[in-house]
């Protein structure tokens, strides 16, 4: 039971950097630019979350704000700071993300204070019983919630005439483009899909862990950015294996390396081993952009 109780933590993890990665490698897919700045909407949409949920009560309505909001600010990103450099070498938008990311932290700082936030009442604290394993509400949240926006996103790619746009975009630009998809309105839409998981994953965090703070987003910046590498960049179905691996090996890995390392460590120690033995990652058993 224990260990299927470390199953169920490692799933729910995984879950939660799958929402936070599966974003990131849309936009790399699309652009060939790491969004690294994604982290920082990851942030902000927990402090939004815990900011209209303190507000209105709601959770749901905190959600909401958080998700749309942020994925209008996703929007504008796009629009003003990578746009004008899609002719530049990548390394540009690179450096220009990390900066970005580094200014969001500030202000997040400045506005809402050096120290963490928290709900007043936290949400979804109530506990389930199945058999022997219990789990808060939250964890049954975000497992089920996280499942369903990934499957929501999947029939999206396959079946509205938006997602085969992006699809033929990432595959093919020009030919995309010949047969009058819109390139502009493709990448407004990534972009917007991409930050509003982002924020729902942020939001749920701040449930499960009932605490935001400023450098929230750090450690996951790291983690995604391993996450997509391991998947095979581009890999939208390599990343979502990547993700639940990463959180398996987290939960598993402090039974036998807690005493040396910590769960994080653990987590870049196995990715680091597991690209020296497959520098190409999952991509291999993946379509690309799948």
């Amino acid at each position: 039971m224990v260990y299927f109780d470390l199953l169920l933590q490692g799933l729910i993890n995984g879950f939660t950097y799958a929402l936070i990665a599966v974003g990131l490698t849309l936009v790399y897919g699309l652009l060939r630019i790491l969004h690294v700045a994604h982290a920082g909407l990851f942030t902000l949409g927990a402090y939004l979350t815990v900011t209209v949920t303190e507000s209105s009560g709601s959770l749901v309505l905190g959600l909401v704000v958080a998700c749309i909001s942020v994925g209008a600010l996703g929007m504008a990103i796009y629009r003003v700071v990578y746009e004008p450099m899609l002719e530049r070498p990548p390394f540009v938008a690179l450096v220009a993300s990390i900066g970005l990311f580094i200014l969001m932290e500030e202000v997040f700082r400045l506005v809402f204070g050096p120290y963490g936030n928290s709900f007043s009442v936290p949400p979804l604290m109530n506990r389930i019983s199945l058999g022997a394993l219990g789990l808060r509400t939250g964890e049954a949240v975000v497992l089920v919630s996280a499942f369903v926006l990934l499957v929501a996103l999947g029939l999206f790619t396959r079946h509205t005439r938006v997602g085969v746009g992006w699809r033929a975009t990432v595959s093919d630009p020009v030919v995309a483009r010949s047969f009058g998809v819109d390139p502009i309105r493709t990448r407004y839409v990534c972009f917007f899909i991409a930050s509003a998981l982002a924020a729902y994953a942020g939001g749920m965090v701040a449930v499960l862990n009932n605490l935001v703070e400023p450098t929230m987003g750090t450690v996951p910046s790291y983690k995604m950015l391993a996450i997509i590498v391991l998947g095979g960049l581009g890999s939208v179905g390599g990343t979502l294996v990547a993700s639940l691996i990463l959180g398996v090996v987290e939960a598993f890995g402090t039974i036998e390396l807690g005493n040396w390392l910590d769960r994080d460590s653990i987590a870049f120690v196995v990715l680091i081993a597991v690209l020296m033995l497959r520098p190409e990652g999952l991509k291999g058993m993946f379509a690309r952009s799948a």
